[in-house]
């Protein structure tokens, strides 16, 4: 299998990549993999390859006009402690997007990153989720 074939890769299309690579790897566990700052870089967490595309790059010239800004879709990151990250992220200076959310399959809350593109983090139930969440 070649490097690239062991990720899945989500590109957002975000107004400041410095900031981006900033956030998604100061607070929710990603690390740098390669760097063409401003216009493009990437950042990886598992499986999951996210690239952060800049004005100047070239996956976000090739976007319509009628299609630049953040869409409804998201990211979703499967958490052990959804309480325990949402105090981390909040100690952080990170507001979220939405109240927490429960049902049959779980927590979920959502952030966005500093281009406004969704975070979701999600805690499975049965994975220790407060009786009266």
């Amino acid at each position: 299998m070649s490097t690239a074939e062991q990720y899945v890769s989500v590109r957002y299309l975000v107004d400041d990549v410095h900031a981006a690579v900033d956030f998604y790897t100061a607070h929710l566990g990603f690390h740098l993999k390669t760097s063409a700052a401003p216009a493009f870089a990437d950042v990886v967490r598992g499986p999951l390859r996210l690239l952060l595309s800049g004005p100047a790059s070239s996956g976000a010239r090739a976007t319509p006009d009628d299609a630049t800004s953040p869409g409804r879709n998201r990211i979703h990151l499967i958490v052990d402690d959804l309480d325990a990250e949402i105090d981390r992220l909040r100690d952080a200076g990170l507001a979220f997007r939405s109240e927490l959310v429960s049902g049959p399959g779980g927590r979920q809350i959502l952030l966005a990153d500093p281009a406004g593109n969704l975070i979701e983090l999600f805690q499975p139930a049965g994975d220790a989720a407060p009786a009266n969440a």
